[in-house]
Order: C-alpha cells, then structure tokens, then sequence
C-alpha cells in the first residue's frame, strides 16, 4: 500500500502518508527546471479547487532526469513558494527510478500496467482513491486541467 510509508517533509518533519487515508491524492514527482515546471500552476489550482472535498496533491522533488532538481528541500520549498504559491504537502527529494529508488516509487513502479512501469519523466501523475489504492496514472505531459484528470478525480470525490 502507498500510504505505508513515512516520508520526509521539505521542512525536515517526518509525515506519515496514512495521515491522508480518506483522501483522494494525486501523487506527483516534480522538478523546478523542467519544460513542465508550469504544471505546478496547475497542480496548485486543482488542490485549491478540490482539497474541501477530500482532495490533496502530494509532490515529489526528483533530480532522475538530466539534473532538473538540483536544489536543496530549502531551495525547492523556496520556489516552489514564491514562484507557484504551491500550498500542497510537499516532500524531500527523492529518486524515482535507479539503483537508489525510492521504496514508494519502486512500488508505483512494480504495478500491473497501464499504473506501473518505469516513471517516464517529471511530472508523472499517480491517482489514489480514499482507501490508498491507485487507480490511475497520467503521463508528464498530461496537465492537470486536462478534462481526462478532473473527471478522474471528480468521479473519486464522489
């Protein structure tokens, strides 16, 4: 189960994600110098929209391709605030493919397809129901306005 797992906040708190049990989350693994950076704008106004109604975005600082997360947690909290006004949980960096993955993206990444399979780039979407089972997946270049992913999430909130 994916909400096994205790992780570490970018301010260094340790975070248990079964807190988020009951919960509808969109779990992304996200960098600061992507083409996809802008997503977060996105991703802010999603949380923003649903987050009364059980809704939350979990992201994931990775540096897996070419260096796109070189910051800090500090650095990464830094712009994430002041660039995105990013208010969603968001958690120290991590590794999501590779010898050093992480145990939660290593079990992503062992599901049955179309959910597993190596994380493709920045910005891979993963969609949690309220029970802690994931349902979906979305591609990087998946916004998250696009219909597709509303629908998804809209028909898990019920």
């Amino acid at each position: 189960m994916v909400l096994e797992y205790t992780m570490t906040r970018l301010d260094g708190s340790d975070e248990d994600l079964a807190s988020h049990r009951g919960n509808v989350l969109l779990m992304v693994n996200v960098a600061s110098r992507c083409g996809l950076t802008p997503q977060y704008t996105a991703l802010e106004a999603l949380h923003e929209k649903y987050n009364p109604q059980g809704f939350e975005v979990l992201g994931f600082p990775a540096n897996n391709f070419m260096g796109q997360e070189p910051g800090t947690d500090e650095e990464i909290a830094e712009f994430c605030s002041s660039t995105y006004g990013v208010t969603f949980p968001m958690f120290s960096k991590i590794s999501v493919k590779g010898d050093d993955i992480h145990p939660l993206y290593a079990e992503l990444t062992s599901m049955p397809e179309p959910i597993g399979g190596d994380v493709a780039w920045n910005f891979q979407k993963y969609l949690v129901d309220r029970e802690g089972n994931v349902v979906r997946m979305f591609g990087p270049r998946t916004t998250p306005d696009d219909p597709e992913v509303v629908q998804a999430v809209e028909e898990l909130l019920g």
